[in-house]
């Protein structure tokens, strides 16, 4: 059954699949890159698909090909990029019929950077990602 009530998003999402990679930004797991692909795409956030399941209010890093729409100006421009990828916030998890799992992303802006939830969270991902650029 499709939704008809009012719209309810700020920006109008693109149909846009693509591969992606990812992180989970946790201890557990933020030295482990995953595959996924991303359904479609708004200014604010995708919808993705991915094999591991996550948690709401996970933070993600997400990279892939960003070089084939005019929105992914707007997108970088807001949001949060580091190591050429886009950080986000989980929102939604849906768990489909083949093991897979829908998951809703919402980018997480350079002005949310700095709250008081998501610093905390941001500052790991840069200490992690520093600890894997250092030579061995």
């Amino acid at each position: 059954m499709e939704y008809e009530g009012p719209e309810r998003r700020n920006f109008v999402r693109l149909d846009y699949r693509i591969p992606l990679a990812y992180k989970v930004c946790s201890e557990e797991t933020i030295n482990k890159l995953l595959q996924g692909y991303a359904a479609d795409i708004s200014q604010s956030g995708l919808l993705c698909n991915m094999k591991e399941r996550v948690n709401q209010d996970d933070i993600l890093w997400l990279s892939f090909d960003k070089s084939t729409l005019n929105i992914f100006e707007e997108i970088e421009r807001r949001s949060l990029i580091y190591q050429n990828g886009i950080i986000g916030k989980v929102v939604r998890v849906e768990q489909k019929n083949d093991n897979t799992y829908n998951i809703g992303v919402q980018f997480i802006t350079r002005e949310e950077k700095n709250l008081t939830d998501i610093y905390p969270r941001f500052h790991f991902i840069e200490k992690q990602f520093e600890g894997e650029n250092k030579p061995r």
